[in-house]
């Protein structure tokens, strides 16, 4: 183990013995909003406050990224914002996307901010609320420094206002809005999640002077600035307005709609060819945001196209999309099995957003996607020795994963994955009057304050595909549980208190157990887990082997693998490593699964028999992979051998 490991285990260590992660009472409510919602949602998310993570998977990476969160210098994340606004700073200097002479620099802070919030609201540890206390208290101090270079007060960040006027002429510049963004949306999750008022004062302040930046503007200067990546502050200044009720908030989010990306959407057109990938995704969020503000049917039919078009038509196997982080025609996926697939921050926005659609819908279809993405994408993005994350993920066979450093990367894709591992408790559950949705089987306990209940959730999916719900409650209450039925489980069978229910469903669908529920009422729900085989859309000739939701990789080990690790200060440092060939599958597609046995052990593992040139090959859950080379997408050759054995 590295050093670098051991100092990360160190920390975390001590995290556990002094007990930071802590108990379910140090809570501060999210305040509510002052705008009522313009619809009716079919199903609404639980507060992080009210769900904690059960020993797992989940609850491991999530304590990796705490240590993460709690291991870095709060002073040297802020000194390019003292520095900017002219206040000393004597800290060092961070690198990469942080450095003081990237123009991006103040955008992990933004991001910071939201997961440090996330994280308190996940865990109760009030070291994380202190930590964004100091850091909102600091960034006010910034804020009142800078100086107005003939504007108005309230701008903040940590590079000058000039880069906004690069962007109103048109001038190469990167993204300033985008980085504005994230400082908004932090200060927005540090005003939820830890009740700083603070905070929300700071962003109502930004919010001001770019009202009278933006209002300088006609309607098409300021459409001809959104050409520049603009990050999602149409969505952050509609949540902005849901939580103050100031119309003014309101208008300058819908300033913020990008007409010639939206216009085709909205026409039900899939005009996506060729466009950055992550700079779309955030405007589409905000589109659904003001859907559920307004009530506007043009925002939701946006939001609703181009989620079926990027979750459904353009996702590689593992819910994650693009290709050197732009969308490429449907037809042409074989072609694009590159080394810079997949970016993460894609797979995080696309999931921001199927979170929206599952709240006016609840339909499992979305939350079939979420899952995909979430164990396949998410979760394999943290390296589990150093608790960095990915940038690319790639579906090159033979290719590995490159990681962040600690102090000299800061990528876009380090800022959404401190915030990934923080927010894991946010969609298992969700409810409406009367109704629990349980849609991801991840082990965690629920607080149902609205109905005296909580929920403990008991499982080892995937590695076994039964989960068990136990219902506590002071007095018998009625209300129904909808138990996701997956779409890649042909039927499921659900037992309570060890009694077998007659209950119909179908994939893709929800199971409903509705009934009076007593203190210590158990639910078992078994999924029966079976491989099966996904091919790419455009090419049936090449494929990916799946587990239930579980993507398979071919573990090929770590010849080859740069000797100085899998870090790197750019995203595409080590890119260009040499891979070996690919390996084939040397048979019909219709004979892979008779090739295919399972390996002793417990987990999830499987070896090939007679299927795989040059050699058979181990296969495990591709998020179980870190530090080898892997397949995911494999060619099928047609060369059958003898079928040999058998699941």
């Amino acid at each position: 183990m590295s050093p670098r490991s051991l100092f990360f285990v160190g920390i975390l260590s001590l995290c556990l013995a002094f007990g930071l992660y802590a108990s379910m009472t140090a809570r501060v409510p999210a305040p509510a909003d002052k705008v009522a919602p313009a619809i009716a949602f079919k199903a609404e998310p639980f507060d992080l406050t009210d769900v904690r993570l059960l020993d797992g998977p989940f609850q491991d990476a999530m304590l990796r990224d705490k240590a993460l969160l709690l291991g870095m210098d709060p002073d040297r994340l802020l000194h390019n914002f003292r520095v900017t606004a002219g206040l000393p700073s004597t800290a060092q200097p961070l690198g990469g996307w942080e450095a003081p002479t990237c123009e991006l620099r103040g955008h992990f802070v933004g991001h910071y901010l939201s997961a440090c919030s996330l994280m308190y609201a996940s865990t109760g540890d009030n070291a994380l609320k202190t930590r964004v206390d100091y850091m909102v208290a600091e960034l006010a101090k910034c804020q009142d420094a800078l100086p107005t270079q003939g504007y108005n007060k309230g701008f903040l960040s940590a590079y000058p206002e000039s880069l906004f006027d690069r962007v109103d002429a048109g001038q190469r510049v990167w993204a300033p809005y985008y980085t504005l963004h994230k400082i908004m949306a932090g200060l927005l999750d540090a005003y939820e999640h830890c009740g700083n008022q603070q905070a929300l004062d700071v962003d109502e302040k930004i919010a001001g002077w770019l009202e009278f930046r933006v209002g300088r503007l006609s309607h098409d200067q300021m459409q001809a600035a959104l050409k520049n990546e603009q990050g999602g502050m149409n969505e952050v200044l509609a949540n902005l307005y849901a939580a103050t009720g100031k119309a003014d908030y309101l208008k300058l989010a819908e300033a913020f709609n990008h007409e010639a990306f939206f216009a085709p959407l909205a026409a039900g057109q899939d005009e996506l060819d060729g466009l950055h990938a992550n700079t779309q995704i955030p405007k589409v969020i905000g589109a659904a945001r003001q859907y559920e503000v307004t009530g506007d049917p043009r925002m939701h039919q946006i939001a609703a196209f181009f989620w079926d078009r990027v979750a459904l038509h353009r996702s590689w196997v593992i819910g994650g999309h693009s290709d050197r982080e732009h969308f490429f025609p449907i037809m042409d996926f074989s072609d694009h099995l590159s080394p810079v697939t997949a970016e993460t921050c894609n797979t995080y926005n696309i999931l921001k957003l199927t979170r929206h659609l599952f709240e006016w819908d609840a339909s499992a279809a979305e939350m079939d996607f979420y899952e995909r993405a979430l164990y396949n994408h998410i979760l394999s993005s943290q390296d589990p020795d150093t608790g960095m994350m990915t940038y690319y993920v790639s579906m090159k066979p033979g290719h590995f994963k490159v990681y962040s450093t600690p102090v000299d990367s800061f990528w876009c894709c380090m800022g959404t994955g401190v915030e990934n591992h923080a927010k894991y408790g946010d969609t298992i559950y969700f409810h409406a009057p009367d109704t629990l949705y349980v849609n991801l089987f991840i082990p965690s306990t629920l607080r149902w304050t609205d109905e005296g209940v909580t929920v403990r959730q008991e499982t080892k999916f995937p590695d076994e595909g039964t989960t068990r719900l136990t219902i506590h409650c002071a007095a018998p209450r009625k209300f129904a549980v909808e138990l996701r039925h997956p779409d890649w489980a042909p039927a499921v069978a659900v037992f309570v208190n060890g009694k077998r229910q007659d209950v119909a469903s179908e994939p893709a669908s929800y199971l409903t157990l509705d009934r009076t529920w007593h203190d210590g009422d158990e639910i078992e729900y078994r999924i029966p887990m079976a491989l099966h085989v996904e091919s790419l859309p455009n090419d049936p000739t090449t494929v990916s082997l799946l587990y239930g939701p579980v993507v398979l990789a071919g573990d090929m080990g770590a010849d080859g693998l740069p000797a100085n690790g899998q870090e790197a200060k750019q995203p595409g440092d080590l890119n260009r490593v040499p891979d070996p060939p690919a390996p084939v599958f040397a048979c019909s597609a219709g004979e892979i699964l008779s090739h295919v046995q399972r390996a002793a052990g417990k987990g999830i593992a499987f070896k090939t028999k007679g299927l795989v040139k040059p050699a058979d090959i181990s296969l495990i859950p591709f998020y179980q992979v870190h530090h080898d080379r892997y397949t995911v997408y494999w060619k099928v050759t047609g060369a059958a051998p003898p079928a040999t054995v058998g699941l």
